[in-house]
């Protein structure tokens, strides 16, 4: 027979049911739980991060250094910022031990933070430390709220968590360092250190770095431009704390809260104003801009333009540019004396002004007329009153230097030579070349080039007068300007300007050019100009590593009574090339094939320049000189295959006995009886041949040997 069941037997079996429908519903609780976790999760969406990564546009030099930064569209100044190059690593260890020490080991979240943070409450009575990661308070910036509240903090812990999963703790590092605020329209520690400290933060003392990172935890409190007592109390407590866990020394902090807090707010890097403003204008999508300047050279001459302009009165402006020869890469810009200044016309930008060029265009006359043969360095020239129909050019001073070598006009700049060279060379023919050299003459309208041009009766700008003056210390290529760096730009080909001789015969002239009042002579080759009315005064100048280019005047074009280039813009030239911080570095030397002989020893029809006029007199009488052969762009099989060249015969028709053969303007004997010579070619490749007669009257092929 079975015994009853007791109270205690039948409450066990009720008991356990209890306990299974408790966990049955508490499964259920956590499995709704979690759907509606995962549910809000999902709801957030993805990181805004394509929000977060938009910068200021910034414009570096050819090494890197911030020359300007353009606030955002919204008034705020935030700086790209890369966490191993851009800023000090003391800062860092600070900031990492202040704010997130497992910053590199948590996933987002950092729970030994949390639960310090909670524990400091209870016991202290006060937040002592919020337990925020970098990561957390990363995500906060991303997504601001406005109120504190536990739901905010969990979603900072959720995005945390897509943070990290996302980002590289590098990237992260990098963004919250860009992104953290620092009172007013600061973001970011390039921001702040520049407008705190006037430098990048690169460089940075204990002070400044716990100064740095107090100010993101209460940014508004404690800007520097308001609550500077705050700022340094906030200062002070980082420092103690980073005592207090052994990250630095007791003496360290105790010197660095002895540093004051100053009340202060620098400006923004504002170097080659008017190269940014182009260079945006050319990139506008683009917020990193990098130009072929330097900033430590654009600093100095912006400076000098400053200061000279200043001290030839008001009115006056002053621009400058610089060239690397070899490259063509604009090293230096400077578009006007004061970019803010009103009167000055400041934002202008003065090296792209059209002006009158004075006679800064007689080296190209020159060099056409050594091009072509008619005239040496050394042969004489006549300077005396003459007329061109209505037109009679008078020099400067109103005087004559009666007859002188060609070498001796062109660095006293006279005016009746370079006309007279001119009139030779023609001024269709100086135009064409100086634009195919990348320099535009601009010409009155419905007028034709004409003589006046070459004592500056056209219009043109200090950046092609200098883009034209760099292809002299090239020997005559010219390599086109540039001043924005693209990784796609096409390869940029030389331009055509002279001959290699003719370029080194100019250069070697205005190398001896008497400098200004004080200056070392032989050093810089320089050509001065004045236009007419003292409007324009200009210097331009090279050695063999740069090309420089001042322009003096009033924006506005009204004279200025005793504006001359060699007082007012040449003693600016020599100064710009003292403040390059380098020695004058030597021309090129002389190519092959270069004459250089003493008057005497010239050929007789170069001893002495004849005038347009002459030879047209003198063609009245005699035949025109004409080569028969080669004929002019040719190609001469001369056996360049086998090692050997053929002799190559030179066949002359018309002109006055004596005749003297140049080739690659150097003399090489007389045309004989039956007007020919045979010539020993000086190599493959192109070889220009000229014939003189005894009236001067010249003929000349370029051929191509092969």
């Amino acid at each position: 027979m079975t015994a009853p069941d007791t109270p205690a037997t039948t409450g066990r079996p009720r008991r356990w049911r209890r306990v299974k429908l408790a966990a049955a519903m508490m499964a259920v609780v956590a499995v709704v739980t979690t759907g509606v976790v995962a549910g809000w999760v999902v709801s957030l969406g993805p990181l805004p991060l394509a929000k977060a990564h938009e910068v200021s546009t910034t414009v570096l030099d050819r090494n890197g250094k911030l020359l300007r930064a353009f606030a955002m569209a919204d008034g705020r100044w935030r700086l790209p910022v890369d966490a191993t190059t851009d800023v000090d690593p003391g800062y860092l260890n600070l900031l990492l031990g202040y704010e997130d020490q497992r910053f590199y080991s948590h996933a987002g979240i950092d729970p030994l933070a949390l639960g310090r943070a909670a524990r400091q409450l209870l016991t202290r009575g006060h937040i002592v430390s919020g337990g925020s990661t970098i990561t957390m308070q990363l995500a906060r910036l991303i997504e601001p709220r406005q109120r504190r509240s536990i739901y905010a903090k969990l979603h900072q812990m959720v995005r945390a968590l897509q943070l990290e999963r996302e980002l590289t703790k590098g990237e992260i590092l990098n963004l919250y360092l860009t992104l953290a605020p620092f009172g007013g329209n600061l973001e970011g520690i390039r921001a702040a250190s520049l407008a705190y400290f006037g430098k990048e933060p690169k460089r940075l003392s204990l002070a400044e770095s716990a100064l740095l990172v107090a100010l993101p935890q209460s940014p508004e409190r404690r800007r520097l431009d308001r609550h500077p007592a705050a700022a340094r109390a906030a200062r002070d407590r980082v420092l103690m704390r980073m005592v207090e866990d052994s990250r630095i020394s007791a003496e360290d902090a105790r010197r660095a809260m002895a540093v004051p807090v100053l009340r202060t707010r620098r400006p923004f890097p504002m170097l080659a104003p008017h190269s940014a403003d182009q260079a945006l204008a050319i990139n506008k999508d683009s917020n990193l801009i990098r130009l072929t300047l330097e900033s430590g050279l654009q600093r100095q001459l912006e400076a000098l333009a400053r200061d000279r302009a200043a001290a030839l009165g008001p009115g006056i402006s002053v621009s400058i540019i610089a060239v690397d020869n070899a490259t063509g890469d604009v090293v230096a810009h400077v578009g006007s004396a004061d970019y803010f200044s009103e009167r000055l016309a400041g934002q202008v930008d003065m090296t792209r002004a059209v002006r009158s060029p004075g006679s800064t265009l007689k080296p190209f006359i020159y060099g056409l007329a050594f091009e072509d043969g008619f005239v040496h360095p050394d042969s004489l020239i006549d300077d005396r009153p003459v007329r061109f129909g209505s037109y009679a050019p008078e020099n400067f001073d109103m005087m004559f230097q009666g007859t002188i070598p060609v070498r001796r006009a062109l660095q006293l700049s006279l005016n009746v030579p370079a006309i007279e060279l001119l009139d030779r060379v023609g001024a269709s023919r100086l135009s064409s070349r100086l634009k195919q050299a990348g320099a535009s003459l601009v010409l009155p309208k419905d007028e034709a080039p004409g003589l006046a041009m070459g004592l500056g009766g056209v219009g043109v700008t200090l950046h092609d007068l200098v883009q034209a003056y760099s292809g002299i210390p090239r020997l005559g290529s010219v390599m086109p300007l540039r001043e924005i760096e693209r990784d796609d730009s096409s390869v940029r080909s030389p331009l055509r300007l002279l001959d290699a001789v003719a370029a080194w015969q100019v250069g070697n002239v205005l190398l001896g050019t008497p400098p200004p009042e004080n200056a070392v002579r032989n050093r810089i080759a320089f050509k001065t100009g004045t236009s007419y009315g003292y409007r324009d005064a200009w210097s331009v100048g090279f050695d063999g590593r740069l090309t420089i280019g001042v322009w003096v005047g009033r924006p506005d074009g009204a004279p200025v009574p005793g504006l001359i280039g060699r007082v007012a813009a040449a003693p600016i030239l020599f100064d710009a090339f003292a403040r390059t911080g380098r020695l004058p570095a030597p021309l090129p030397k002389a190519p092959r094939g270069t004459l250089i002989v003493a008057n005497a020893k010239l050929p007789l029809p170069l001893q002495r320049f004849r005038s347009a006029g002459e030879l047209i007199r003198t063609a009245n009488h005699e035949r025109r000189l004409h080569i028969q052969f080669p004929l002019n762009g040719s190609r001469i099989d001369a056996g360049a295959g086998q090692g050997t060249l053929s002799p190559l015969p030179v066949k002359v028709a018309g002109g006055s006995p004596p005749m003297t053969m140049l080739v690659n303007g150097k003399a090489v004997g007389a045309i004989d009886g039956r007007r020919q010579r045979m010539i020993d070619p000086p190599g493959p490749g192109f070889v220009r041949l000229t014939v003189m007669d005894a009236a001067g009257t010249t003929d000349t092929v370029t051929v191509r040997i092969q």
